[in-house]
């Protein structure tokens, strides 16, 4: 496993562990970051939800984002990093539907 590193990146109240490659590290951060950020808007305009609630807008929003981009006609770019975030995305799921059920 070279070039794979243990990093802990948060999203919303928790810490979450993960490994990724090395190479990746400054891509995941960025993106957690942004996760954080409109995390933080959608609690500033939907005052009064639980963390779990605004998770849940948030990874929608993504996932209709990410839709809207890959049924556009435009090529993604050339430097994109791919990052497989289905195990974290279980997870997340997992956790969504641990806390509501």
């Amino acid at each position: 496993m070279s070039g794979i590193i243990p990093i802990n990146v948060i999203l919303g109240d928790r810490t979450y562990r993960i490994k990724i490659k090395n190479t990746d590290e400054s891509m995941v951060r960025d993106r957690a970051k942004a996760l954080n950020d409109q995390l933080m808007q959608f609690k500033k305009q939907y005052a009064g939800k639980d963390m779990q609630d605004y998770l849940a807008m948030v990874l929608l929003s993504h996932v209709l984002d990410n839709k809207q981009e890959a049924t556009s006609s435009t090529p993604p770019p050339e430097s994109a990093v791919a990052f497989d975030f289905t195990p974290h995305l279980d997870r997340l799921e997992s956790l969504l539907d641990k806390a509501l059920g």
